[in-house]
């Protein structure tokens, strides 16, 4: 994955990610195992991850990859975003943020630019910096994709009004999806010219290890994580009615609230968990989790993108529980892999949510199919192919 230079030595290659991060931590760790593998590849490779996570300084990162956080952005319940910390109004934090961007990009010089999944960033802060590169023509862009974004008619209506598909037209190199075009196109619906559908490349989901240790108990346990925790408080509340109903439900719980699962809702869980005696424990945060998927018996979980890279890399039975809102994306990727024999999905409608059709799912785990028997080895290629494509990429500079 080298890249020579104009004068004709050789410059380590540099890769710039841009994650928006203003809800979950689904694009942070989504950039941070590309970024993994793609430094991996080569020695001499470096990579920056620029971000707006509130939580990127608690996650451990590979020699020669590093992060430069951007101001944070929180939303709110009727959609609009405020700044988290700097008392400037929503206008003033995008402005500098886009101008962090710029510079950032200015001074590191990347030959490979990946934007995670919006591509014209936060409000739009990305275009100023991508008609830049456009004109100095001197890194490749590429927007990754996940396996879903939305329902077809909810994302088409909501890149016409940021502008998405003129700038996916425009500015990009290629298009990654991390996932197989056998399990789902997330760009159905999307008016694309047919140019730029030849761009897309399909990677396969990306595949996860375990890359730090980290202590699991020695006892059988099944793994509940509602992922960042943002919007996990049902799933969370569910699988304890479970606990609570039916003492002799087994094996134990191990429950992560994730980041941003907080306050007096924890404190309400930490209450409820204690009263079970050890039957349920609860951490808040483990950017370690890989490992406690690695030692699972099974997993009740939300359906992230990550989470089900997890499930799959870890080949674990497992129970999704989607949120539907504010889109239909989790859902559909539940759907898509019960339809698969991948996993099982709770869903609301069909199943109901109550702690009896909870037990039930738990019980039924022992005797699940694993993912790897309905053919789940031959879905994680992504990484692979998203070392192959970059190096490809950067050749062509």
């Amino acid at each position: 994955m080298r890249t020579p230079q104009a004068e004709g030595s050789e410059r380590s290659p540099r890769v710039m990610f841009y994650s928006h991060d203003t809800f979950g931590l689904g694009h942070l760790r989504r950039s941070r195992a590309l970024a993994s593998a793609l430094t991996a590849s080569d020695p001499s490779a470096s990579a920056i991850i620029l971000t707006g996570s509130p939580v990127a300084g608690r996650f451990t990162f590979p020699e020669r990859v590093d992060h430069v956080r951007l101001p944070g952005v929180t939303k709110l319940p009727d959609g609009s975003y405020v700044s988290q910390t700097l008392g400037l109004d929503i206008d003033e934090t995008t402005s500098l943020r886009s101008g962090l961007i710029q510079t950032a990009i200015e001074q590191y010089e990347p030959d490979l630019f990946v934007v995670d999944k919006e591509p014209t960033g936060f409000r739009g802060e990305l275009l100023q910096t991508l008609e830049w590169l456009s004109k100095k023509d001197s890194a490749r862009c590429v927007l990754g994709l996940r396996d879903v974004l939305d329902e077809p008619k909810a994302l088409a209506a909501e890149w016409a009004r940021k502008g998405a598909v003129d700038a996916t037209e425009r500015f990009y190199d290629e298009i990654w999806v991390y996932g197989p075009r056998s399990v789902y196109d997330p760009t159905q619906g999307l008016p694309l010219s047919e140019a730029t559908r030849a761009r897309i490349r399909w990677t396969g989901y990306l595949r996860r290890e375990v890359t730090d240790a980290a202590d699991t108990p020695d006892i059988p346990y099944v793994l509940i994580t509602p992922g960042g925790g943002g919007d996990g408080q049902a799933m969370v509340s569910l699988v304890l009615e479970a606990y609570e109903a039916d003492p002799s439900l087994a094996p134990h719980a191990v429950l992560v609230y994730g980041p941003f699962l907080s306050g007096e809702v924890r404190d309400a869980f930490d209450a409820r968990v204690a009263r079970l005696n050890g039957r349920v424990t609860a951490v808040g945060f483990d950017s370690r989790i890989e490992a406690l998927f690695a030692g699972a018996e099974g997993v009740i979980c939300m359906g992230g993108y990550n989470t089900f890279c997890e499930v799959l890399s870890f080949d674990k039975r497992a129970v999704i529980v989607p949120r539907t809102v504010p889109r239909l994306e989790q859902w559909i990727r539940a759907s898509r892999a019960e339809d698969l024999g991948l996993v099982r999905m709770l869903d609301e409608t069909r199943d109901g949510m109550n702690p009896h059709t909870m037990i039930d799912f738990i019980r039924a785990l022992p005797t699940q199919q694993k993912p790897s028997q309905a053919g789940a080895d031959g879905l994680l290629d992504g990484l692979d192919i998203v070392v192959a494509r970059a190096a490809a990429l950067m050749a062509e500079q």
